[in-house]
């Protein structure tokens, strides 16, 4: 372990993220891809990513106006900003050149406005583009069928906004073989790309899918031209199903890696309480370290049955987890000694703890549980 390193941070793996990319952009044949970088890049950290993954793709895929300034920084690739921009923040999201996406007709008059602002005193006029998110019976943002009509009509008539694209979200095709809802999904929006068409819309990049639709869904599919990547080419599965339903025909190599040092070793006698709540009690003399992270970097308060690595070994977690340290037991371990290495999540040795074991001792997700991870923790690539 080399000295410099910070006492707490995340490693990537750029060797791993480039593989992902490219295992899944083989997949996906000629669609153009989206790469998500929400949410941090999925606790990633999202300027490191957007650094690794910029020569190899076109377009970028944030939430919302701080990740869309942040991006601006560094990239002057083409950026979809799906998430809610509030009236206040349209000037300077419009000039900071993205798509963006309209979760209503007021919405659709703000934008509209702004770019007429914005082309006053140009020689060329501004045409702010969007992209329409659709409801396909997921009941989270975007318009429906019967609603549609009215907002293409008012399209129509904003001078100073170009629809070029239209999406939707599946539901619940990573979690089931049951492909019925997904199917309907498909019809559905479907009928809202035609209702498009049909008012004169034409030429429309269209997607529906991230990783789990790419995987389970694409490869019949002729309709849209995007798809939008996020979890795959973190090199984590959608789910479990996926997994299996793709075993020895692709492989995802995890990018993340979670690590700190040991802070402190000491002996505790039996009978000798841990941590606040007075939830354990050692039951004989036990070998403690303890590890300098805790919730305030991600973890969860209650981590029940949880490890981490030290030593190649796992140890298990004692008591619950502090805001900022918590306490394992290496009563097992011999040569250990303070600023050893500590794995939350990754290899260590022949032993791994992936995000997909902490995220079921959570009764969570793999995507919750990276994208909590505190985005001050530095960031390392190898």
């Amino acid at each position: 372990m080399k000295k410099d390193l910070p006492l707490s941070y995340i490693e990537l793996s750029k060797k791993n993220l480039i593989h992902n990319f490219k295992a899944l952009k083989r997949i996906a044949k000629n669609k153009k891809i989206i790469a998500v970088i929400k949410g941090n890049a999925y606790g990633h950290g999202q300027n490191e990513v957007i650094n690794i993954l910029e020569p190899y793709l076109d377009y970028f895929q944030v939430n919302s106006f701080l990740e869309l300034k942040s991006l601006r920084k560094i990239s002057n690739k083409k950026i979809f900003v799906f998430g809610y921009i509030q009236k206040s923040d349209l000037l300077q999201a419009i000039k900071l050149k993205c798509t963006l996406s309209v979760f209503s007709i007021e919405e659709l008059h703000n934008i509209n406005k702004v770019a007429l602002r914005l082309s006053q005193g140009q020689a060329k006029k501004i045409k702010q583009e969007i992209h329409l998110p659709i409801d396909a019976f997921l009941g989270r943002e975007g318009f429906l069928i019967k609603n549609l009509s009215d907002l293409f009509k008012e399209l129509q008539k904003s001078k100073y906004i170009k629809l070029t694209g239209m999406y939707a979200h599946f539901a619940n095709i990573e979690d089931t073989t049951d492909f019925s809802f997904a199917q309907k999904q498909i019809i559905e929006y479907g009928k809202a790309v035609k209702l498009a068409k049909d008012f004169g819309f034409k030429n429309l990049e269209t997607h529906i899918s991230a990783t789990s639709g790419l995987l389970v869904y694409e490869d019949s599919n002729v309709l849209n031209t995007f798809v939008r990547l996020g979890i795959g080419i973190y090199g984590l599965w959608p789910s479990k199903h996926i997994k299996d339903l793709y075993k020895n025909k692709l492989e995802l190599k995890p990018v993340l890696s979670f690590k700190t040092k040991i802070a402190q070793i000491k002996n505790l006698p039996k009978g000798h309480n841990i941590g606040y709540g007075l939830v354990y009690k050692t039951s004989k003399p036990t070998k403690v370290a303890i590890i300098p992270v805790g919730y305030s970097d991600g973890l969860k308060r209650l981590y029940k049955d949880a490890n981490v690595l030290i030593n190649g070994t796992r140890c298990r977690v004692l008591g619950r987890i502090a805001m900022n340290m918590f306490v394992v037991d290496i009563t097992h371990l011999k040569n250990v000694k303070p600023e050893d290495s500590v794995v939350i999540i990754g290899k260590q040795g022949k032993e791994e703890i992936t995000a997909e074991e902490v995220a079921i001792k959570n009764n969570s997700i793999n995507y919750e549980v990276i994208a909590k991870i505190n985005p001050l923790l530095p960031r390392i690539i190898l």
